[in-house]
């Protein structure tokens, strides 16, 4: 059945309608037995609710531009305090100290896979040693894994994983001759990091992240 042929059978039965109210007035706005039933009444409220509809999404449509321009603003205030670095040690020390001050999160830590032999201990903070196979097993063959409600998971937080009840992973692969890394971010807000949410920003800021590893230590992309 198409709208033509809807719109012919109430032409041939106008009174289907007046006979079926329930089809389009509410029980509560139905007249009563001998009464008319007043539709402009119900055209008007039916115009006011969707007016208050509208301005509702409006209101999210808003919201949701001033979130995305804020959490850009951020992605941009990262990539610049990355190019500031002007030492090795000071590059390592925004990836995990100073962006996660500018985005917001409770702790930062670069994970990257190693074997003891090819790398010796690292001791800068926020810099973790990870078994080789790691990077793949967690990421499941994602670039970006986003995580709500968890316990935070120790061999990527170590101390601070109790205060980890979200995280957002991302893979970053520096070199097609390096190991695999994973930079990650984790949150007290259990709500924070949630399956679903765009990615496109932080993914940038991962990639720009690889460009500038490249950079510092001279590797061929």
């Amino acid at each position: 059945m198409t709208e033509d042929d809807v719109i012919a059978f109430l032409k041939d039965n106008p009174q289907f309608l007046q006979e079926n109210l329930e089809l389009i007035i509410p029980e509560r706005k139905r007249p009563k037995k001998g009464e008319v039933a007043d539709f402009q009444s119900y055209v008007i409220d039916r115009l006011k609710s969707d007016k208050e509809e509208v301005i509702e999404i409006s209101k999210d449509i808003v919201e949701t531009s001033r979130a995305n321009m804020n959490n850009q603003q951020r992605i941009h205030e990262a990539v610049l305090r990355l190019l500031e670095a002007t030492r090795f040690d000071d590059f390592i020390h925004t990836i995990t100290i100073d962006i996660s001050a500018v985005l917001d999160v409770d702790i930062a830590v670069f994970l990257v896979e190693a074997n003891g032999d090819d790398i010796p201990h690292i001791s800068t903070s926020g810099v973790r040693v990870i078994p080789p196979g790691t990077v793949d097993k967690w990421m499941e063959g994602k670039s970006v894994l986003l995580q709500d409600n968890i316990a935070g998971i120790e061999p990527i937080y170590g101390g601070g994983a109790a205060l980890v009840k979200s995280q957002i992973l991302l893979r970053v692969d520096i070199a097609m001759d390096t190991p695999p890394a994973i930079l990650a971010f984790g949150s007290r807000d259990p709500d924070m990091f949630t399956e679903g949410q765009a990615t496109d920003q932080i993914i940038f800021l991962a990639r720009v992240i690889e460009r500038c590893f490249r950079t510092w230590l001279s590797l061929p992309a």
